[in-house]
């Protein structure tokens, strides 16, 4: 049965693409309107270096974006568990960000920070810090009150109850928020590039799509869109592997 979980979603998928690809080439649908899974292939393998390489680029803001998120959710998230005020004070703004669309915010920051690289990493990272502040505030809240009980009950400090107790409790609830903040942050550092090529920085995939999408290259836009749904799920899939192995190696979770 378990075999079967795991190989019911390839089998799936290229049943979906031998429809696809018999629908097309029955119904002669022309390539600029819905290439054939035939026609993206070849359109890969015409130009994959350059598709290659831009995906390089945008893993790499995704990267930084995924490590500035992880640090600015976990500094954040233990400011309000140990500060009322600070929570008062960070959880508004947080939620702010959150519910700002990054496409309306992000041709400013391109505009404040000189690096583009950076501006770019700096957009993904609002995009991608908020699940992993919140499933962490979430985590440091949910303490089983009794091993708080009999923590203070042994005389320990604030400090100690923080990072004996407090952190290895959250931890389930952190690597939670880390692997939905790794596909944010690519979602992220693809919406930031959309603005910043609309400017002429066109390194990453999102460049790519715009300049396949201005010269009606459809087979070679649907490449560089599969390319960035295999490192989706790929980014998902390693990030729910490191989160098992972290909390087998520390007696966590289930």
């Amino acid at each position: 049965m378990l075999t079967m979980e795991r190989t019911a979603p390839v089998a799936f998928g290229v049943l979906a693409l031998i429809i696809w690809q018999g629908a097309v080439s029955l119904m002669q649908v022309p390539a600029y309107v819905l290439p054939s899974p035939i026609a993206i292939l070849a359109a890969f393998w015409s130009d994959h270096d350059s598709l290659l390489l831009s995906l390089l680029s945008t893993l790499a803001v995704t990267a930084a974006a995924l490590i500035a998120a992880a640090s600015l959710g976990m500094v954040l998230a233990l400011a309000m568990a140990v500060s009322r005020l600070a929570r008062a004070a960070i959880q508004p703004w947080a939620v702010v960000l959150q519910v700002t669309p990054v496409v309306a915010i992000a041709p400013l920051i391109i505009i404040w920070v000189d690096q583009q690289f950076a501006a770019l990493v700096v957009c993904a990272t609002i995009v991608a810090f908020f699940p992993v502040l919140s499933n962490t505030a979430a985590g440091l809240a949910a303490t089983p009150p009794e091993l708080a009980d009999l923590f203070r009950l042994n005389g320990a400090t604030r400090c100690q109850t923080l990072f004996l107790l407090r952190l290895p409790a959250a931890l389930p609830y952190f690597l939670a928020g880390l692997r939905i903040a790794g596909t944010l942050a690519l979602v992220g550092a693809v919406v930031a590039e959309f603005v910043a090529s609309s400017g002429g920085f066109a390194a990453g995939l999102a460049g790519r799509i715009l300049e396949a999408g201005y010269r009606l290259e459809i087979p070679r836009m649907f490449a560089a869109l599969t390319l960035l749904a295999i490192a989706g799920i790929v980014i998902y899939a390693a990030l729910g592997s490191f989160e098992r192995v972290i909390l087998r190696r520390f007696g966590a979770g289930s």
